[in-house]
Order: C-alpha cells, then structure tokens, then sequence
C-alpha cells in the first residue's frame, strides 16, 4: 500500500513564504511524474507545478516566478517552495504521484489528503 502524505500548510501573511513537502511510502517501486495540485472553495482543482524524473518541471500560470518544485528521489519527497503569496493563493494543496508498485503492472495515480495553505491580506 501506497501513502503520499503532505506537510507544511498554515497560515502565511501576503508577501511570505511556505515551503510544502510531500512523502512517499510503502511498496514503492518506481516513482515517475510528480506534482503539486490545489483547490479552493468552489474550484475546481489545478496543477500547480509538476516535475518529472528526470527533473523537468512545469507551472500553472499564476504561479510562475513565485513557486518552485523540486524532489528528492532517494527520498521519494517533492516540495514546493511557494513565494511572495498572494491571498488568492489561499486553497487546500494535494501531492500527486505516478508510482510502479507492481512488476506487471503500469504506474498508478496517487493522491495525499491535502494541506491547507491560509494567505491573509
């Protein structure tokens, strides 16, 4: 059994920083695309930055500049280092990852249960 559990959330002034991270545990063979996710009340949920493997990344628009992605395979963790936030940033943020567990089978999608980041004005 797979677990994706994130940490770091709270609240945050505008114009500060937090620095998210996301573990991965259990039957792990294999971790490929990684990513960060967020919704808030009344969104829909949107890709915040992803990374692959081999560490290339992307970025939703209204964080680019101010977020960053970034992993530690042997330790099977992504983070996001989130700056100068906004309070339109405010939103529960959800890791995601594509894990092999089994030999014969493909990659799989798994999600954490979220952290709330609180921006106030």
């Amino acid at each position: 059994q797979v677990q994706l559990v994130e940490s770091g959330g709270g609240l945050v002034q505008a114009g500060g920083s937090l620095r998210l991270s996301c573990a991965a545990s259990g039957n792990i063979r294999r971790i490929d695309d990684m990513g960060w996710y967020r919704q808030a009340p009344g969104n829909q949920r949107e890709l915040v930055a992803g990374i692959t493997s081999g560490g290339s990344t992307n970025y939703g628009d209204s964080v680019k500049g101010r977020f960053a992605i970034s992993r530690d395979n042997a330790k099977n963790t992504v983070y996001l280092q989130m700056n100068s936030l906004k309070p339109e940033d405010t939103a529960v943020y959800y890791c995601n990852a594509n894990i092999k567990v089994l030999v014969l089978r493909p990659p799989q999608t798994y999600w954490g249960k979220g952290t709330l980041v609180t921006v106030s004005s």
